[in-house]
């Protein structure tokens, strides 16, 4: 089969479109046969080297096609043993392939009315934002959600969910281009919070500040982070792409009597709450771009520009 896979640790240059070995099943899981596939920051980390991670791989958690029985199917990233979850294409070959072999209990069926592409873009990112909104922070409706970075994959899903679950949102982003596509998706505030206020447009727009901030950037919001949370607010954290060691500001964690909560990935019960809201209609995956499997390079090129507003997609020839 035809994979894109990495021989050793760089930028989209060491990105390798060529001939793999065919998976083959074991007896608990079904053979895909992929027909989309999208990229997570996880494949950018990936690609640029981590040390669990051997060579040569197959990138890609995320990914939809079709099963032996025909089925129009989607896979859920995360394999589950006991209290541990694997991720596909970090702990084990991914998705960025013509084929991918997956346990049984890993795979759903897609309704008609949602695309390969839509069904590839929304797993990964999905199941984390559920997690964070839904298990962790316990989100109600009506509460205010602060997204920061809304283009970005894990963005664009919290914009989406927190919609879905019926609360309302402030969404930030340095393009004002992006900022429009947030509001046009159902975003109740807007700022870009490179030129804009973003504690200010918080404040004048819910008073004591949100109820629930998605935090997934770490070192260069932190501080507003703090700041525009609502007393007795929550605070959860799925990761720090600006950086992992901001000032604490611990006065005003205790002032607010501030929860803040750690998240990662998602279990089984996270996934198929998302997979849900999807299959329902209610949460609709927002592809930015596709790309042929063949241009993977290109897609990590638009990937690392910042460039995207939701997930950038692979499309895999049947």
């Amino acid at each position: 089969m035809k994979a894109v896979r990495i021989h050793e640790d760089g930028g989209p240059e060491v990105l390798r479109y060529e001939d793999a070995p065919d998976p083959e099943p074991a007896p608990d899981e079904v053979l895909i046969k992929l027909r989309a596939a999208s990229l997570n920051r996880l494949d950018l980390w990936v690609r640029q080297g981590l040390p669990s991670v051997p060579k040569p791989r197959i990138l890609g958690a995320d990914g939809a096609g079709i099963d032996a029985q025909g089925r129009r199917v989607v896979i859920n990233p995360g394999i589950e043993h006991g209290d541990r979850i694997t991720v596909i294409g970090e702990h084990t070959d991914g998705t960025h392939a013509e084929q991918i072999a997956v346990p049984a209990s890993n795979v759903y069926e897609i309704p008609a009315d949602v695309s390969f592409e839509e069904a590839a873009a929304f797993p990964l990112v999905f199941e984390t934002v559920y997690r964070m909104l839904v298990t962790r922070a316990g989100l109600q409706e009506g509460e205010w959600v602060l997204v920061w970075g809304v283009g970005s994959g894990i963005g664009s899903a919290a914009l989406v969910l927190s919609k879905a679950l019926g609360a309302r949102v402030i969404a930030t982003s340095s393009s004002d281009e992006k900022l429009a596509q947030a509001s046009e998706l159902g975003a109740d505030a807007v700022v870009n919070h490179r030129t804009g206020d973003v504690v200010k447009t918080v404040k004048e727009t819910t008073g004591p500040g949100v109820d629930v901030v998605v935090e997934h950037v770490g070192e260069a919001t932190w501080q507003s982070t703090l700041q525009s949370v609502r007393p007795h607010g929550r605070i959860a954290v799925c990761g720090a792409t600006s950086g992992p060691n901001p000032p604490a500001a611990l006065h005003r964690v205790w002032w607010k009597q501030l929860t803040i909560l750690g998240s990662t990935m998602g279990t089984k019960k996270d996934f198929e709450g998302a997979y849900e809201l999807v299959r329902s209609g209610k949460a609709k995956p927002i592809v930015d771009s596709v790309f042929p499997l063949a241009e993977a390079r290109a897609a990590h090129e638009r990937m690392e520009s910042g460039e995207q507003f939701g997930k950038i997609v692979l499309a895999i020839p049947g």
